[in-house]
Order: C-alpha cells, then structure tokens, then sequence
C-alpha cells in the first residue's frame, strides 16, 4: 500500500472531516460497501468548507451535507494520498478495522472454550443442567465478569468443585474450598461464591436471599458449614443416654421439661444413640416412645414445654428452613427406627419446607393434609391471604390445589390446641 501519510492527514485527517472518517469506519466494521453517499445533517460552515477543499468543489447548499463516497476514493488514488483509497486510509488514519462480525464471532468461541469445563462437568452430572441453562440464560457470569479471560480460571474452578456437592457428611465452607477451589476463603465472596452459591440453591432448593442468614442457610443445605456451631436444631423431650455428653444433656433438659438446642458439632461429633424405647413384654406394633413430632416453628416447642411439660412426646422443630442441624438429626432418628410425624404452615414456604423435608428423610404427615387444612380453615375463616410462588404437596397433591383454591395461609399458632393434644398422648395414629 501507497500511502503519503502527511498529505492524507491534511485532506481527510483535519477535525471537521472526523465525522466523515467515523462514518465511514462504522460502515468497515459493519461489513458495508463504501459505493453510497452519506449524510451530515445540520452541517457547520467549516465542515462544508474542509469537504469543498477535498472534492474541490462547493458542496449544495442546503441544512444537511451529502458526500459520495466514492468521488473521496477518487481523490485520494489520484492525489496519491492513499493509492488504495478510501477504506485503506480510514486504516493508516484511525487503525486496523475488525468486522462486526468477526468480532462477535471470535469473542463467542472464546467465551465457549471459557464455558467448556463447566460444560463437560454438567454432561457428566446431570442434576445441574437446568441451572447451567438458565446461567446462560441470565448473563451471570458475564455480569460477574467482563470478558472471557476473566471468566475462564473462574468457571475451571467451580467446574472442579461442582461434582461434590452436596457433602455427606457435613464439613467446613472454608476446609471444602481449601481442598477444591485453592484457597480456604475463595468461597467467602466474589464472583467464584456467588456462582457456587447460585449452583446450590439450584441443587438443593434453598430460598433466594442476599442477607447473611439466607446465604448460610443455602451453604448448609449442601452440607457446607460457616462453622458447626452456627448450624442449630430446637427439640424438647429427645430421649438422652449415658453413652455420651449430647445425650447426658438431653436426659438432663427432659427431666425438668426445658427445650434442648443441639448444635450441629454435638451432633457430628458426639451424637446420642437415639434408641428406640423398649415394648413393654405382650404388646407389639408402634407404640407413643417410638414416634418423633416434627415442627415449623418454635411456638409449638414453647406451647409444649409450658403446657405438657414432662409429658410431651418427642418433639423436634425445624425453625423454618431445616437446618443441616435439624437434617441431621432426623436421619439420625430414621436411622434408629424412629417414625417421623411432620406438621408445618399451611402456606407456599410451609408447603416448600415439607417437599425439601421429604427428599431427606421419610415422613408421614401430622394433621397436614387436605382435610387437615379445610377443617382448619373452616375455622379460621378470615385468615391471612396467601402470598409468594406456589409450591407442590407431593405427600398430599390435592392439598396444594386446596390451598391455592382458597388463597389463605393457616399457621401452626392457629391450630395449636390441636398439635397439643397429639403430643399429649390423644393422637389416634400413634396409639
């Protein structure tokens, strides 16, 4: 390429043909011909004056300034500005021009080689290919960052850490991301944690939420814990043992009726052997000892103790969202042959709390079924209204429909006296 760089710059390279040059590179850029004219509309006087000195000629009056492109080509092959014309000089002047299109088609591949493990790890474990779509789907990672050179080491990594989640047993966030993502606190926060994060809730179900609380109640759900004492389970009246200090304490709280808060470091660590008690010689089949209650909310612990005291059957109560604690402690129940009674609110995050129950241990419902709710309802007419996303019953499934046909929520303080009188020993399934 012939190119007098000195004189280019004085016929097109001046400040009031820079429009012109811009022009003309976005139509580079943009894959299109240079054989057409473009327009200025609302042109200066001196930008009109700069064109008339470069096509030697007065431009036609008027409030817009038309230019063929083509007649600027001529001029700059035969001043010898630039022999190869227009495109070539838009080049020297401004720099090399990249298509559109092969921009956008090389910045694709290589978000799709920064993708590529991530990808593989999904093929290979399925249970994360609804939420690998949708991260897709919402631009996340390039939210998180910008270009696929930063996302890439980013994405090799949660890659790597996907494949074991959730973790069983329970262990420390900062030990699993020593072990997997090169460093104890990669998960503390940035892009990395609020990626493996989004993955498990995903995985596990947990509610959404920004707050400390949300986001360590979603590490837990997948076993992972902030520390062993943070994760905690209510219950009154678990039988205790002689065998170990968790279930020393438990004896000791029963004998006075005072709820027990285990941790779940007393549970992993030191856990109490859950025995189911002795039948009595001559009677066979359940009996009120081997069945453990199961509760939302902490209410029910506190009407317990206070009104049955001593002779309240067991009672463990999830404090909404069960904890790995609480998790923990029922399989520990199940394990020992415990049968499991749960009761919730009657309401989408009560509903959504049983399912999430339901795929960790086996439980049979406690007055939380269909004809449960309508009795309840019946009298509890003016209830509150029913708010948030749905939520199935699959133990129960026309109890989310009668539930969503009547659009008001029954909580377990408004049905107390009933779960009183199960745990008083009047519950007709566990007699």
């Amino acid at each position: 390429m012939s190119t007098d760089l000195p004189r280019l710059r004085r016929l097109l390279g001046g400040p009031d043909l820079a429009w012109l040059v811009d022009r003309v590179r976005r139509r580079l850029e943009a894959g299109q011909s240079l054989d057409s004219t473009v327009t200025r509309p609302g042109a200066g006087g001196a930008e009109r004056a700069a064109l008339g000195r470069l096509l030697g000629r007065a431009p036609r009056p008027g409030r817009s300034l038309s230019v063929p492109l083509a007649a600027v080509d001529t001029v700059l092959r035969d001043s010898g500005a630039c022999t190869e014309g227009l495109a070539a000089a838009v080049v020297a002047l401004t720099g090399p021009v990249t298509p559109r299109r092969d921009a956008a088609e090389r910045l694709a591949s290589a978000w799709q080689r920064a993708f590529a493990p991530l990808a593989d790890t999904v093929s290979a474990h399925p249970q994360f290919t609804h939420w690998h779509a949708e991260l897709h789907a919402t631009g996340l990672v390039r939210r998180l960052a910008r270009t696929p050179e930063e996302a890439a080491p980013i994405l090799a990594t949660l890659a790597r850490l996907l494949p074991h989640l959730p973790v069983s047993p329970p262990r420390s966030l900062s030990a699993f991301a020593a072990e997997y993502a090169e460093g104890a606190h990669a998960l503390d926060h940035g892009p990395l944690a609020t990626l493996t994060l989004d993955a498990v809730r995903a995985l596990t179900g947990a509610a959404p939420g920004s707050d400390a609380q949300s986001r360590r109640a979603a590490w837990a759900a997948a076993g992972l814990l902030l520390d062993e004492l943070s994760s905690q389970v209510l219950t009154l009246n678990l039988p205790g043992d002689n065998h170990t200090a968790t279930g020393r304490a438990l004896s000791a709280l029963g004998a006075c009726a005072q709820p027990a808060v285990l941790t779940l470091r007393q549970l992993v660590r030191d856990p109490p052997r859950l025995c189911l008690p002795p039948i009595p010689a001559g009677q066979g089949g359940p009996r009120r000892g081997s069945t453990a209650y199961v509760c939302e909310n902490p209410a029910v612990v506190l009407s317990a103790a206070d009104g049955l005291g001593r002779d309240c059957a067991p009672l463990i109560c999830l404090q909404g969202q069960p904890s790995t604690a609480a998790l923990h402690l029922l399989r520990l129940c199940a394990d020992a042959g415990w049968a499991l009674r749960y009761h919730g609110d009657f309401d989408w995050g009560g509903l959504r709390i049983a399912g999430r129950l339901r795929a960790h241990v086996p439980w049979t419902p406690w007055r939380y079924t269909t004809a449960d709710y309508l009795a309840a309802l019946a009298g509890h007419p003016a209830s509150a209204p029913l708010t948030g996303p749905a939520a199935d019953s699959p133990w129960d499934p026309p109890l989310a429909e009668a539930v969503r046909a009547a659009g008001r929520r029954i909580e377990e303080e408004l049905v107390l006296d009933h779960l009183l009188l199960d745990l008083g020993g009047h519950d007709p399934q566990d007699a």
